[in-house]
């Protein structure tokens, strides 16, 4: 893992960028229990996950590029990761709460990328209707608990042993953030 930082920009991220996006998310499938999901998606299966989250409302994807291609002719800007918001649960009353997460490409952790875009992240969902964030952290992971902990986010429990994959079981620990202040 590098510790160089790599310059990058944040945006909303948009259905052309499906097929890296996938790309990314196969690798965490296939080489790591970070998501408990056991088989690779096509492209096309991710589809309705990216229409899930619109560039306005409290259910986001921001995507971080390398800015270092830009300007440079027949250099599309690379993908280093994303971050979504998403639905914490499906029931009405859960509506002010998000499930937050962030994926990297496998070579750019440790870069300052995962700062870039839960800041782009949070900021978006400033003037939501959101109330508190949850992130659900596969363990061990030093990294995704030292991030989320510098953005706020407190521990409140661990689910132990609650997934299975690469034949052994999985505890997931569970953070929270307040993102507003209580208005009741």
């Amino acid at each position: 893992m590098s510790t160089e930082r790599t310059e990058a920009q944040v945006r909303p991220g948009v259905e052309a960028d499906l097929d890296v996006l996938t790309a990314i998310y196969n690798h965490y499938v296939r080489e790591t229990p970070i998501t408990f999901d056991t088989a690779v998606f096509t492209s096309e299966e991710r589809r309705p996950w990216l229409l899930s989250h619109p560039e306005d409302g409290p259910h986001r994807l921001m995507v971080a590029t390398d800015t270092d291609s830009q300007g440079v002719p027949g250099n599309a800007q690379r993908i280093l990761g994303y971050a979504t918001s998403s639905a914490f649960r499906p029931k009405p009353a859960y509506a002010t709460s998000v499930e937050v997460t962030i994926y990297l490409a496998p070579d750019a952790g440790g870069r300052g990328v995962g700062t870039l875009l839960y800041k782009a992240l949070f900021e978006a969902l400033a003037d939501e209707d959101v109330h508190r964030a949850y992130a659900g952290i596969a363990q061990p992971n030093e990294a995704s608990v030292r991030l989320h902990e510098r953005f706020g986010f407190r521990y409140v429990g661990t689910y132990r042993e609650v997934g299975r994959k690469f034949g052994r079981y999985w505890d997931v620990a569970w953070y929270e953030k307040d993102l507003q202040p209580t208005d009741l």
